[in-house]
């Protein structure tokens, strides 16, 4: 047997690995505009750019607010 240091079954390395999904919102953010809600009371107010609606308290009742297209998406 000839051992000139290559192994053996070398491999093509095309492993497809798994996963490749697009994350939240389909991959896309929602961009400006738009409102967050708050989904205990239903205030409404409008989307400031930077900031996301889960970081926002609802001006009415406290609770957290949520993406109005989130809410959409459920429904």
């Amino acid at each position: 047997m000839n051992n000139s240091g290559k192994g053996l079954n070398m491999g093509q390395g095309r492993g497809l690995g798994r996963g490749g999904g697009q994350g939240r919102n389909k991959g896309g953010a929602y961009g400006t505009g738009g409102f967050c809600v708050c989904a205990k009371c239903g205030e409404k107010v409008p989307h400031q750019q930077g900031v996301k609606c889960t970081e926002v308290k609802c001006p009415k009742c406290g609770h957290t607010m949520v993406r109005e297209e989130l809410l959409k998406d459920k429904g």
